[in-house]
């Protein structure tokens, strides 16, 4: 079986941010990079397939600029047997369907059975990459999954809906799955695998060579959320509360005017 696990490398959701000079996305300076958290599910749960079958072979694919070749080197220790870098420096204008279209033009004759991507990426967070791949590539999808099952070409699981409510769905492959936080445990690599890592293939293919398609979506300004104002804490007795309440949303709203 061949499979293939997509991964985006993303700052560290504690670092400081701020919107670069042309105001369309964050400061890429100064941060603190790591592996999309959701995609770390979908690389576990590709390398537990992979040690079920046994004769599996593994892919690990990220799309950017050469630093992500570190995040890669991640996958690639948890237990991806290569890597493929899709080298573009402005990735990070490329909208959910450009992205996918790299992806898939990649994959479409690589006869992959199984491909896995994070549910969605922490930094854009639109969820729609996954999907998108799978309908390029004429492949059925099971998304949002908490639950993942491989048996004799079909897969299985339980996708989270809203409310708390699961879904038990199925498909035969090639399929698609995304991963949602909390389908598995992923693995911390042992020094051993990291130095292994080291040594597998990493192919570098400028994103230009797989003709990417226009992006449909264009970010036009970005900009931090707007402080408020602090809130107001009353203190009293409950009827001295009401009506100091009252007096509030007469002064200040037109709720009681």
């Amino acid at each position: 079986m061949k499979i293939l696990v997509c991964v985006k490398q993303v700052p560290d959701m504690e670092s400081k941010f701020k919107v670069n000079a042309e105001g369309t996305w964050y400061d890429t300076s100064d941060l603190a990079w790591r592996m999309n958290e959701y995609d770390e599910y979908a690389v576990e749960q590709a390398v537990q397939l992979k040690d079920q079958l046994g004769e599996a072979d593994l892919t690990v694919l990220c799309i950017g600029p050469d630093r992500v070749k570190e995040t890669m080197k991640k996958a690639l220790a948890m237990g991806c047997n290569r890597g493929v870098h899709i080298a573009d420096e402005a990735s990070h204008q490329m909208d959910p369907f450009a992205i996918a279209s790299l992806i898939a033009n990649f994959a479409k004759d690589k006869g992959f059975d199984l491909v896995f991507t994070g549910m969605q990426s922490q930094d854009r967070g639109s969820a729609q990459v996954g999907a998108m791949v799978a309908e390029l590539l004429g492949m059925a999808s099971l998304t949002t999954l908490v639950d993942f099952s491989y048996a004799d070409g079909t897969v299985s699981g339980k996708r989270e809906l809203e409310g708390g409510t699961r879904a038990r769905v199925s498909c035969s492959t090639p399929a698609l799955v995304t991963c949602q936080l909390g389908l598995n445990t992923p693995r911390y690599p042992t020094l051993p695998n990291i130095m292994k890592a080291k040594k597998k293939e990493l192919l570098s293919i400028p994103a230009s060579d797989l003709n990417p398609e226009a992006a449909r979506l264009q970010t036009l300004s970005m900009a931090p959320p707007e402080k408020k104002g602090s809130g107001l804490v009353l203190e009293g007795e409950p009827l001295e509360l009401a009506d100091q309440l009252i007096k509030l949303l007469r002064e200040k709203t037109t709720v009681l005017a």
